[in-house]
């Protein structure tokens, strides 16, 4: 082989080298800046607690799906701890024996059904905007994407939508915008898991309806909800 052949063919695989060591490099670079800003879409299983005497939850969906975004905010070194705010939408309907009208004065009635009244339907139906905040721990670092994670916080809510539907054989009321709702909502979040897959819960901290929701039997109306379910975070 001659010289310049050679010195052709050293050229090249030290070329070749140096480009796979560049490679290579890139590979290993990791980002000690990393957040995990995120997505989420949750479903969930909405159960009224705190019931007034007589209150319950007929056979009927009462469920929810949200959504929204949220900025993370890490707060150590190791970025494992952070705090997150964000914005979401939140539509939740709730099952239930209050049958809520309007008298010919239009005033907001309330009348808790007992099993002698047959009804199709009887829903709340809100819809929220909110604004979710979170301290958050998770075992993730800069080059894994799957972890553990466990999530707490609040989330203050806006009821841009509420109506209340009632259905049976003949007769069909529909109430939107109740005076008496509690349109501001604050309520404690959970949630933990594992990668996409985790579980989640709500509770509201504050009834649904003001001091003014009275039943026609003299009782307040006054009912939370524990919402349970599922939610995924998307990067």
């Amino acid at each position: 082989m001659s010289s310049i052949a050679k010195y052709y063919l050293s050229f090249f695989s030290l070329l070749t080298f140096s480009s796979i060591a560049q490679v290579v490099e890139l590979q290993i670079v990791e980002d000690s800046l990393y957040r995990e800003d995120q997505f989420y879409i949750g479903v969930t299983y909405n159960i009224i607690s705190s019931l007034s005497s007589g209150v319950v939850e007929p056979n009927g969906l009462s469920g929810g799906i949200q959504f929204g975004y949220l900025r993370d905010m890490p707060i150590n070194e190791q970025r494992n701890l952070a705090v997150a705010v964000g914005v979401g939408f939140s539509l939740d309907q709730y099952s239930q024996n209050i049958f809520i009208n309007k008298d010919v004065n239009g005033i907001t009635t309330f009348t808790i059904l007992d099993d002698t009244t047959t009804f199709n339907t009887n829903r709340l139906n809100i819809t929220l905007i909110e604004v979710p905040i979170e301290f958050r721990w998770r075992s993730s670092t800069p080059s894994t994407y799957k972890f553990w994670r466990v999530y707490a916080g609040f989330r203050f809510g806006y009821a841009i939508w509420n109506k209340s539907t009632f259905k049976q054989s003949g007769n069909s009321v529909l109430i939107s915008d109740i005076p008496e709702f509690e349109k501001l909502r604050l309520g404690a979040t959970l949630s933990f898991g594992y990668s996409t897959f985790n579980f989640f819960a709500y509770y509201s901290i504050n009834p649904f309806f003001n001091d003014k929701a009275v039943s026609m039997d003299g009782q307040r109306v006054n009912f939370k909800t524990l919402n349970l379910g599922l939610i995924f975070y998307i990067l």
